[in-house]
């Protein structure tokens, strides 16, 4: 049975990809959205490549059983070969003797390729498909409130520049990183006087002020990266609740300045919503 490690092992892994990639939106907590093609593709390969592995694996069994019947064969025409009228004195003899070495010898490398590494690698490597089956039945969750308070809140003071103009109406839907960068860094001010809407999970910090929050990946969660609003003027919901609150800005720091960074806004307005698809901003 061990010989079928490396195809279950292959089979589930491909069977997990295709479950976030294929059959649900899942792999958006993990990469954006643009890279689900080549993670069907993926998935799919390694499902045939479990298929390929598993039929080589069984031709093999099969060529390795033939051969040893083939061989037990043999050796019973020999034995009666030898017979005859002092048949069974000759199998006392060096005849049976040999015979008998013979048949030891292969059953003693039987039974060491049985219990040891022998072609299809040892017991343990079975246990190679724990993290496979845990994919496939578990996902992971997206990142949340511990991936963003690792990264510190310090920003050079580069990109001070000015800004498009928002679009008319109030209140204006941005992303955490626009208004974050429109707060640390628009000479224009363009959030002065205008009524934004955020949405991210809820952070806190030691301090107890809070955060509304959203992490920003360029290609996996693997590079994201923190943009946050300290929120003022209503109480925090526990850490990691989705909210969307609607406030102004509160202009605090030099532009481009650490004391700017994060940028406050003043709530009027705080809804809990839950957890979209695609949890992360694209940076």
């Amino acid at each position: 049975m061990r010989r079928y490690g490396p195809a279950v092992l292959l089979a589930l892994v491909g069977a997990a990809i295709l479950r976030v990639s294929l059959f649900s939106e899942l792999y958006l907590r993990y990469v954006q959205a643009g890279l689900r093609p080549y993670l069907v593709v993926s998935g799919a390969a390694l499902v045939l490549l479990a298929v390929a592995v598993a039929g080589v694996a069984r031709g093999a069994a099969v060529h390795e059983a033939e051969g040893h019947e083939g061989g037990d064969g043999d050796g019973h025409e020999g034995g009666d070969g030898d017979g005859g009228g002092d048949g069974h004195e000759g199998g006392d003899g060096d005849g049976g003797g040999d015979g008998h070495e013979g048949t030891g010898d292969h059953a003693g490398h039987s039974h060491s390729d049985t219990h040891s590494h022998g072609p299809a690698g040892p017991r343990v490597a079975w246990f190679l498909t724990l993290p496979a089956l845990a994919l496939l039945l578990l996902p992971p969750p997206a990142l949340g409130s511990y991936s963003a308070e690792r990264e510190a809140a310090q920003r050079a003071a580069q990109g001070v520049g000015t800004f498009p103009d928002l679009p008319s109406g109030n209140p204006v839907d941005l992303t955490l990183g626009e208004f974050g960068s429109r707060a640390v860094y628009d000479s224009g001010r363009s959030l002065k006087g205008r009524t934004v809407r955020l949405t991210g999970f809820v952070t806190r910090d030691g301090d107890g002020a809070w955060y509304v929050t959203r992490l920003l990946v360029s290609c996996c969660a693997a590079d994201a990266t923190t943009a946050k609003a300290e929120v003022r003027g209503v109480e925090a919901p526990p850490v990691d609740t989705w909210v969307t609150v609607t406030g102004t800005w509160h202009p605090e720091g030099e532009l481009g300045s650490t004391e700017a960074w994060p940028p406050v806004v003043d709530v009027t307005s705080l809804r809990r919503v839950r957890q979209p698809d695609n949890p992360y901003e694209k940076r």
